[in-house]
């Protein structure tokens, strides 16, 4: 004989499914979806660090004004430029002294002269690339305070990569 009342029984029927609808409340899914994507983070695995490619190597080599010449940036050529007999890799600074750039008459040439002078005219560069390099002669004491600081800003910034001497004097 069973003995239970339709109110107990409706009662006991209610009980059991409202306890799985306040387990699956929106709360309870947003916690259950934070831990679930903080234990993702923790468990999955790193991807391994990507080292900087390593720059070419470059020989400390001597120039002459021919064969410093070539190096404008032109058809994937470094930009070299020289001042005071130092050769400078500037193609880092490829927007100012590559094709096109407001100082790309430098490119490839003694840029001494007209750093000295602030002038970017192509009258500024050496001429006969045969001949002897420029003695910077005729040059008054801001011009060279002007030239050495140009100098030092290359220095801070670009890697030498040679010294350019006459041609003929390259072995000395």
């Amino acid at each position: 004989m069973s003995f239970h009342s339709p109110l107990m029984l409706s009662t006991a029927s209610l009980g059991g499914s409202e306890k799985s609808n306040a387990f699956f409340t929106p709360l309870n899914i947003l916690f259950l979806l934070v831990n679930l994507y903080t234990i993702y983070v923790l468990l999955r695995p790193t991807p391994p660090p990507v080292l900087p490619k390593e720059p070419a190597a470059t020989v400390f080599r001597v120039f002459n004004p021919r064969t410093l010449l070539p190096f404008t940036g032109e058809n994937d050529m470094p930009i070299y430029l020289a001042v005071r007999g130092r050769v400078f890799d500037v193609s880092h600074g490829r927007n100012f002294y590559g094709p096109g750039g407001p100082y790309s008459n430098f490119a490839g040439r003694d840029a001494s002269r007209g750093l000295a002078l602030g002038s970017f005219d192509e009258d500024m560069l050496t001429e006969n690339l045969d001949g002897p390099l420029d003695p910077l002669e005729g040059l008054g004491p801001d011009e060279i305070e002007a030239l050495q600081g140009w100098e030092e800003n290359f220095d801070s910034k670009y890697l030498v990569v040679g010294r350019l001497t006459a041609v003929g004097d390259e072995e000395k």
